[in-house]
């Protein structure tokens, strides 16, 4: 066997990436994969954490399918996708937009919208949760009974409380957007619009014709990004209901904190590892469409 000192540039080289790599390989595979791999197996048993896990076969799934409760949280998981997703995206674009074109404080205005990113969202959801109280502490209802209106429930209604929720979280990514989005448009050459506008096109048209089609690579990447977030959508709902139960009647209670619920409340462990494994399907479907989007632009 050679000695390192005798080996070629090109096997030291592969030899030290492989090094440098083997760590993150191991973290990963220890941290991530194998209790990833191992929930599937759980997911198939009854364990409480006291006692043996015991086989049930497809038992977790069939009381999946009469559980109202799993089916709510499906339910409010998709809403918060169907709603919060598009949402997000148009408003970090029409702040992107107009942004990109004030050069005065420009950099300070896009520091101020990327803010919210970077604070920990459980102190954000508690200063919302705050906001949403009722009169005299609630910051929003005090601002309706000074112009007159009646005070919202907001977190105390089963119809006003997903969306109450909903907002702090697409605010909180609002900046993240916002900043991958100023991206793309500085990235679009200069002289497209140059020759647009000598060619008398408009305003709508150029966005139309020039813009929205050279940033679909960053509204691609922005759409899968923001679905698995809103999918997997928890610190909010915890943080912002009683006791982090998803209430009122479980009516902003998502899949992730069903599972959480399951899991370590009433420590039905392979009932909620039944509940991850169709979450993992859901985020892998996600996934391939993105590849597929993606493919298809190639």
């Amino acid at each position: 066997m050679k000695r390192y000192g005798d080996w070629k540039v090109e096997t030291k080289q592969a030899a030290q990436a492989w090094l440098f790599l083997a760590v993150p390989i191991v973290f990963f595979t220890v941290i991530r994969f194998y209790p990833a791999l191992d929930s599937f197996g759980i997911a198939f048993t009854e364990w409480n954490l006291l006692s043996p896990p015991k086989f049930v076969g497809f038992a977790n799934f069939r009381r999946m399918i009469d559980d109202p409760v799993f089916w709510l949280s499906f339910r409010n998981t998709f809403l918060y996708l169907i709603i919060g997703t598009p949402v997000s995206l148009v408003i970090s674009f029409v702040v992107a937009y107009y942004l990109d074109q004030v050069r005065f404080a420009h950099g300070l205005i896009r520091a101020l919208y990327f803010i919210p990113y970077l604070t920990t969202t459980v102190a954000m959801a508690w200063v919302w949760r705050w906001f949403y109280q009722p009169p005299p502490i609630g910051l929003f209802n005090n601002m309706l009974n000074a112009i007159g209106l009646d005070a919202l429930p907001f977190l105390r209604s089963t119809e006003q409380a997903l969306p109450a929720v909903l907002a702090p979280a697409i605010w909180a990514g609002l900046g993240f957007q916002v900043v991958l989005f100023l991206a793309g448009l500085r990235a679009i050459p200069s002289s497209y619009y140059e020759a647009a506008r000598i060619d008398g096109a408009g305003r709508g048209m150029i966005l139309r014709e020039i813009t929205l089609p050279l940033l679909k690579p960053t509204m691609i990447f922005l759409v899968v990004i923001s679905s698995i977030g809103f999918l997997r959508i928890f610190d909010q709902v915890y943080n912002m209901t009683d006791n982090g139960a998803g209430g009122p009647l479980n009516s902003t209670r998502p899949l992730v904190l069903n599972i959480y619920q399951t899991a370590f409340r009433s420590f039905e462990m392979g009932y909620a590892a039944a509940q991850t494994l169709v979450l993992f399907l859901i985020l892998l479907v996600v996934s391939l469409v993105q590849l597929r989007l993606l493919r298809e632009r190639a």
